[in-house]
């Protein structure tokens, strides 16, 4: 009972570190984005206070300089277009190999092949894709939607290939044998039954592509378009010491994921659980 207790004491102290370490710089950002420039100091005790009024004047200007609606249009067109191509793409490769790699070893270096692309590091493959978009005339959103379905395609496979053991094959069996086609089964019957997985997919996915910067850098430089995290680099210029507009665009640019990971949440959760443990 003692070492329960302890273990006990110890986990709750992690936790409540843990909070702090993530609720701290949000904090830090909320207070800054509702002061004035004026309110803040170098004196450290003096950024930790509360607004002497709390005002959305930051907000406002910040969706002013960012082009707020368009930037934010675009960064939506992007996510949302990736996550549906991610999960109908991935969701099918997935199943395929999920299924087929343990009676055929193609398939399982297929697999391995396709997974291996999570340790190639961005920085390698930035130079060859700018060259190469700009040939193909890809250089806009459609060839950031392409290379997001590219990069996170060996993530999403590991997922739902994994996610395919806890879904009995009795189940395709019995749908054959009623002349299902395999295309009809995996709809039907597979689909609907990875939702959990299509959640995780889905929020993983749009975590990654929503706060990505350097793609859209490289690919869309001098098009004019500007996804949201692209037009907060406005900051770093013409207002490099204007951190209330900052934390303002950042807090905006926040809300829209935020609440779709708190809608997604519990999906999420039984996917990983299911899926990304036994896969």
């Amino acid at each position: 009972m003692k070492k329960i207790g302890k273990t006990n004491w110890l986990l709750t102290g992690v936790l409540i570190l843990g909070t702090i370490t993530v609720f701290f710089p949000l904090y830090m950002a909320l207070i800054i984005a509702f002061k004035k420039p004026s309110e803040m100091t170098n004196d450290v005790a003096g950024s930790l206070t509360l607004p002497e009024k709390f005002s959305f004047s930051n907000f406002s200007k910040a969706m002013e300089v960012t082009d707020f609606w368009h930037s934010l249009s675009n960064s939506l067109l992007i996510t949302v277009v990736t996550i549906i191509l991610a999960i109908l793409i991935h969701s099918i490769a997935g199943y395929v190999i999920g299924r087929s790699m343990n009676k055929k070893k193609g398939y399982k270096l297929t697999y391995f092949y396709i997974v291996s692309g999570m340790f190639v590091p961005f920085s390698i493959l930035m130079m060859p894709l700018v060259k190469q978009t700009a040939q193909m005339h890809l250089g806009n959103r459609a060839g950031v939607i392409i290379l997001y379905l590219v990069f996170y395609m060996p993530m999403n496979i590991l997922l739902y290939s994994g996610y395919m053991k806890n879904i009995p094959t009795a189940l395709e069996e019995a749908a054959e044998i009623d002349g299902a086609t395999t295309w009809k089964t995996y709809w039907k019957v597979i689909f609907p039954m990875m939702m959990p997985m299509h959640a995780t997919v889905a929020i993983l996915t749009a975590l990654g592509t929503w706060n990505d910067v350097m793609t859209p850098l490289v690919i869309m430089s001098g098009t004019g378009e500007n996804t949201l995290p692209l037009a907060q680099l406005n900051f770093q210029t013409q207002f490099g010491t204007n951190y209330n507009l900052a934390f303002a665009s950042y807090i905006l640019a926040l809300i829209p994921i935020l609440i779709f990971y708190i809608i997604c949440q519990k999906q999420i959760l039984n996917g990983v659980a299911n899926g990304a443990v036994k896969g």
